[in-house]
């Protein structure tokens, strides 16, 4: 092999350093030429070997030397030529070119699939520092074609190439939206109050949605179930129609049951949610020693260990996107009795909306709304008789 005496020398680059013995070993090299370089690897490979060479022969005595031997200088000029590239270690001489896979049957793009081809001090710590930065051209590299696609798309005035979409989940229940709808229950972007939807603020002042709107969930729903509850919005008056009979009592605390009935099963919702996601979630943080017990991938275990920062099935910021619909749902009552009861109507005893409603100087008589009507565990609906 006619490079065999590069291939000698910078295999015994470590023991060569420690005994500064390089410089001598570099001068005793016969001027090779670089006529038998072909294949690019080839001319790759005589860079890798050079620059390492030259770096320590600069280096490897007990002072550096700003005088290099021509059996490095002229070959390295010519291959540097070839490559485009300067006489110097580079980039692409200490990492991007300077790789092999352990095993060759491998794929090379993970940090423990990787080895180094040269290093100057045969330390893993010196093969990481050249090996992560490869690790990441590897990862990286399938970005490049979908980027040149995207400046063809944006030459061509495509902006429909990329898509991101929220996964399945319960705010997409078309049956949920329709109570909402024929009550009269109004939602907002996640993080937007009342007081802000009405003093018109911008909804990027105040809040960071992402897929956290109601509104956006119904375009998940079927196409013919959006086009119903678009149709229902259109003439849902119930609402309006309880406001306008303020002397009606029994309608008004009908209504207001009805909303406080949602507004518990939106909380037997957040329930559940922080009972299997958030709990668990804070579970994960008590890990048994590694590898141990292994710990499988799931909603629990993934993003931050707060219920702050869990995210849910859709996409959406767990917690306040349930608590705020929650919330929403409770806005439209009527009377201001039902406004200051416990989200659990299952904590007050039979009749008792209409008795508060008695107590608040009404004349009602006792209607028991819906007759005994209770959210709790045991039960098999929203209400009985």
């Amino acid at each position: 092999m006619y490079y065999a005496k590069w291939e000698a020398i910078v295999a015994d680059l470590q023991p060569l350093l420690l005994s500064k013995r390089i410089r001598l070993m570099i001068d005793r090299l016969p001027r090779l030429s670089t006529d038998h370089l072909q294949a690019v690897a080839e001319w790759r490979r005589a860079y890798v070997i050079l620059v390492f060479l030259l770096h320590s022969y600069i280096w490897g005595g007990d002072q550096p030397t700003e005088r290099i031997s021509p059996q490095l200088t002229v070959p390295l000029f010519q291959v540097c030529e070839r490559l485009e590239v300067p006489p110097v270690a580079t980039y692409a001489g200490v990492c991007l070119w300077n790789y092999k896979p352990i095993c060759a049957d491998e794929p090379t793009n993970g940090l423990n699939s990787l080895a180094c081809l040269q290093t100057f001090t045969g330390s893993l710590d010196e093969q990481l520092f050249y090996l992560v930065s490869v690790a990441i051209e590897a990862q990286g590299a399938p970005a490049l074609p979908l980027m040149l696609q995207a400046i063809t798309a944006a030459r061509a005035g495509d902006t429909y190439q990329y898509r991101q979409y929220g996964g399945g989940s319960n705010a997409q229940s078309s049956l949920i939206q329709f109570f909402d709808i024929v009550l009269g229950v109004e939602h907002r972007p996640t993080g937007v109050t009342c007081n802000e939807q009405k003093k018109s603020r911008s909804i990027s002042d105040t809040a960071e949605l992402g897929p956290g709107s109601i509104h956006e969930m119904r375009e998940y729903v079927p196409g013919s179930h959006r086009r119903f509850l678009q149709d229902v919005e259109a003439v849902a008056n119930i609402r309006s129609y309880v406001r306008t009979r303020p002397t009606d009592l029994a309608l008004q605390s009908a209504y207001d049951a009805c909303l406080l009935v949602l507004r518990n099963m939106r909380d037997r919702h957040i329930q559940v949610v922080s009972r299997y996601i958030v709990v668990q979630s804070r579970m994960n943080q008590q890990t048994p020693e590694p590898d141990m017990y292994p710990t499988a991938m799931n909603l629990a275990t993934l993003g931050p260990k707060n219920s702050k920062g869990l995210f849910g099935t859709g996409g959406t910021a767990l917690i306040p996107f349930l608590k705020q619909p929650r919330d929403e749902t409770g806005e439209p009552v009527i009377n201001a009795w039902a406004r200051r009861l416990p989200s659990q109507p299952s904590s007050l005893g039979p009749g008792s909306l209409s008795e508060v409603e008695g107590q608040a100087g009404g004349y009602l008589q006792v209607v028991d709304l819906c007759g005994t009507w209770t959210a709790g565990d045991s039960e098999g609906g929203i209400c009985r008789r």
